[in-house]
């Protein structure tokens, strides 16, 4: 059976895109892979870290773009290694807020430094226009 492309370029722009995301994210994620945290982790962990230690689980996940059930799982495994503790609000027992711990904090701030240089290494091959093209370009397309 022969495909017909609706558009080809739009399919390039897309294997395009897959193909970078995927080498950025394997690159990043190798070291904290080492390091026993998952990248989903290490991000769970960053965004308590930059909300101030504590978040409701449904604002973690709107930050991160992820589903209800990936946001309990990442979760889930990052209380069991008491990185967060994961506990019911007092005022409405129905909402779930996640907390950073000692051990969750003191994991970022040994990480992180070396964390955000990987993260400009792996964006070196595009000068300062580019990035912010590139920036861009994907809040466009994720709108």
């Amino acid at each position: 059976m022969l495909l017909e492309l609706g558009d080809p370029l739009a399919h390039r722009a897309l294997q395009s895109l897959v193909r970078a995301e995927s080498a950025v994210r394997r690159r990043l994620a190798v070291e904290l892979e080492r390091k026993g945290v998952s990248a989903a982790g290490f991000s769970v962990l960053v965004v308590l870290t930059t909300a101030g230690g504590t978040l409701e689980l449904r604002t973690l996940r709107r930050r991160l773009g992820w589903s209800k059930a990936n946001a309990t799982e990442v979760t889930a495994t990052l209380a069991a290694r008491e990185f967060v503790v994961r506990r019911r609000s007092p005022s409405d027992r129905r909402i779930v807020l996640v907390d950073l711990t000692a051990a969750g904090n003191d994991l970022v701030e040994r990480l992180f430094p070396a964390h955000s240089d990987r993260v400009t290494r792996a964006f070196d091959a595009l000068d300062e226009s580019e990035k912010r093209t590139l920036s861009a370009l994907c809040r466009k397309i994720a709108a």
